[in-house]
């Protein structure tokens, strides 16, 4: 930084006092960055949008409403209609045999019915799984954590921290 401006590492740059410095600028030694004016900064500590606004500030987890009625949705909203679409999107590829039994009466094999269900219970234990978290910062826990992990041994087993239930796979 170099009088609140940010210098990019590899880019010239003209000082204030009208010094004109090369791309190499970042070779100098600490002591002639300093008395050149040019401070680090650490940067900022990363975060997920998703949850928060600002690293160490997340995003409220309901809906509120203020005092002239304007309702602000919650991330938890979000997460579950997200739920919604996922469990729409895997049962999509096999509603044509829905369709296909409505229209003609033959039979939707047993191996789709059980997975079409699976695909119902799994997305209800997941939005009950989401409806038990009590902050932020547990549902990003919660939705960026393995179903599986690989432990101190390299075995790949179930993870025993919170998890997503993991959506069910249609059987040949």
């Amino acid at each position: 930084m170099l009088d609140g401006r940010r210098l990019r590492v590899g880019s010239p740059f003209t000082h204030p006092d009208g010094r004109q410095f090369a791309g190499d600028w970042s070779r100098l030694t600490s002591d002639e960055l300093k008395s050149v004016g040019i401070t680090y900064e650490a940067d900022p500590e990363p975060f997920d949008s998703k949850y928060y606004f600002s690293a160490g500030n997340p995003r409220q987890l309901d809906n509120s409403t203020d005092d002239k009625g304007n309702v602000t949705t919650g991330v938890r909203t979000n997460v579950l209609e997200e739920q919604k679409t996922a469990a729409g999107q895997l049962l999509s590829s096999s509603d044509w045999y829905v369709v296909r039994k409505s229209e003609t009466d033959e039979a939707i094999p047993s191996n789709v019915t059980t997975y079409r269900a699976a695909v119902r219970t799994v997305c209800g234990t997941r939005e009950a799984e989401i409806a038990a978290v009590k902050t932020t910062q547990e549902l990003e826990a919660l939705m960026n954590a393995p179903a599986k992990i690989t432990d101190d041994a390299g075995k790949v087993v179930d993870n025993p921290a919170a998890h997503l239930t993991p959506w069910p796979v249609l059987a040949e």
